[in-house]
Formats: structure tokens, sequence, C-alpha cells
């Protein structure tokens, strides 16, 4: 049997995930890793991308992630996401709106572009988690 640590997923808005977990993957700034039982003590920023959190019960729960932290320590694992939302409420047809109306608008403006394009790089990975 494997052995599980506790595991918080919370945002600005609240807690998405409380309890205990087998392992987590997560969107490190530098690539993704994954977080086990006894992991060595580590804090990192969190990137762009999917949190994967497979529960004590055997469950996969998958996230979208935009940004925030991450801290495991002692088999407790704190996320702090800036922004997070369950795979299977993301609205897929609206998050492909979404995704091409800013590349649109990317396609029509030269200068500050490095916001947009942080925009659109979210709206990607909520479509792709949405296939989740």
């Amino acid at each position: 049997m494997s052995k599980k640590f506790q595991t918080q997923l919370l945002t600005p808005e609240g807690s998405l995930f409380e309890g205990d977990a087998i392992s987590v993957q997560a969107p490190g700034s530098g690539g993704n890793f994954q977080m086990l039982y006894n992991h060595a003590p580590v804090v990192s920023s969190l990137g762009i991308g999917k949190i994967v959190i497979q529960t004590a019960e055997n469950e996969e729960i998958i996230f979208a992630v935009s940004g925030g932290f991450v801290e495991m320590s002692h088999n407790r694992c704190t996320l702090l996401a800036e922004k997070a939302e369950l795979s299977n409420q993301i609205d897929r047809a609206e998050a492909l709106k979404e995704r091409d109306r800013l590349r649109e608008y990317l396609s029509t403006i030269t200068q500050n572009r490095e916001d947009a394009e942080l925009e659109l790089a979210i709206a990607e990975n909520r479509v792709k988690i949405a296939s989740f």
C-alpha cells in the first residue's frame, strides 16, 4: 500500500482540495515534477500547466493552474495557486472561444504583447486540460 501525505490546494477564492494524497504532480517554473511520501523539502514557483493529485482512494483529480507556489515539507504539501480550475468544470467550448479571441487579438497588436501572450498561454492550457 502506498503511503499518503496531507495535501491542500488553495486559491484566493478558497480551498479546491484538502485531503490525503499518494502523489502530486505540479508544473514547476523549471519543469514538471512529482512529490511522493517522504519527498525532500521543496519550495517552488508554479508555472502554467496541470496539477494531478492522486488521492489515497487512487482517484486522479486534475486541475488547470496558472501560477503560484508549492511547498512540500514533513509529508505536507501546500499548493498556493493564483488560479486553478478542476478539469471537468472547464467549459471547453468557452475556452476555445477565448483562445481564438486572444489569437486574433495578438495578430493585431505590435506593442505590449507580453500580457496578451500570457493570457493566451493560460487559455491554451485551459483548452488542453478541459480534454481530461
